[in-house]
């Protein structure tokens, strides 16, 4: 379970990108955040891992309050939570097999990794990541001679291979094609029902939101203005998340 309870995160420029943020997200949901480009969408997403610290207020995962712990705790944190980002995040010089392997570097001692001495369990692991994903015919080509959408795949992967309880995807199809973003969409969805993984992304395309999540928080200048199920957004509740009525090119995110 995620909760924040009155989250404020302010810049050091001052800009105050979440302002009393109130939620709680269930085990097992698929949840879109949805809103404008600085409503505080990545802010929002990327205190969960304490990718951001939160400026005031209280965030937990599971019970455990979040906002000071460092360290051992943190890294513990991160090892439970995968993260998904639009530009892939892989070293490209590196193989499929190896990047995805890397999702198990906070399982062991950081020389261990280093020399690649990861047990067996853990090369088993990839490669079953990479059989779900159906790119286990990939797994010695190097990351850099991969599709877009093959790479998100391989970052999926490597996620699975964390075995999170969260996966965070900040906009993970805005750099991706109408087809291969159907695909990688798909593979969201049957990870979130068929590994019962928490889901919450960033959404750009809103009509995807609202076909794939099972939850929409809409961010308007760092305020929560829409929290319900995909099914009951409404053309009025659009135009209060974005200032305006939404165009069919504009829901694509074209």
């Amino acid at each position: 379970m995620i909760k924040f309870v009155d989250v404020v995160k302010t810049y050091p420029n001052g800009v105050q990108a979440l302002r009393g943020i109130n939620l709680t997200i269930s085990d097992g949901e698929f949840v879109a955040i949805i809103g404008l480009s600085g409503a505080g969408k990545s802010t929002l997403l990327r205190s969960i891992n304490k990718m951001h610290s939160i400026t005031s207020g209280k965030l937990f995962i599971d019970d455990i309050e979040i906002s000071s712990i460092t360290g051992y705790d943190l890294r513990m944190l991160r090892r439970s939570i995968g993260m998904i980002f639009q530009s892939f995040n892989l070293v490209k010089r590196m193989s499929v097999y190896s990047n995805v392997l890397t999702g198990r570097v906070a399982y062991h001692p950081t020389f261990a990794t280093l020399f690649g001495l990861y047990p067996k369990r853990d090369k088993l692991l990839a490669l079953e990541s990479l059989d779900t994903m159906g790119i286990l015919d990939k797994a010695f080509i190097r990351a850099d001679q991969l599709s877009g959408g093959q790479q998100q795949r391989v970052a999926l992967a490597r996620a699975l291979t964390q075995e999170p309880k969260v996966i965070l995807a900040d906009e993970p199809v805005a750099s991706l094609d109408p087809i291969t973003t159907v695909q990688v969409m798909d593979d969201f969805a049957r990870i979130n029902k068929e590994f019962g993984i928490t889901i919450v992304a960033n959404m750009h395309h809103v009509d995807l939101a609202l076909k794939y999540a099972t939850r929409i928080i809409g961010i308007k200048d760092g305020l929560v203005v829409y929290d319900g199920p995909s099914t009951k957004i409404t053309e009025d509740i659009l135009v209060n998340i974005y200032g305006r009525s939404l165009k069919h090119d504009e829901l694509l995110g074209e």
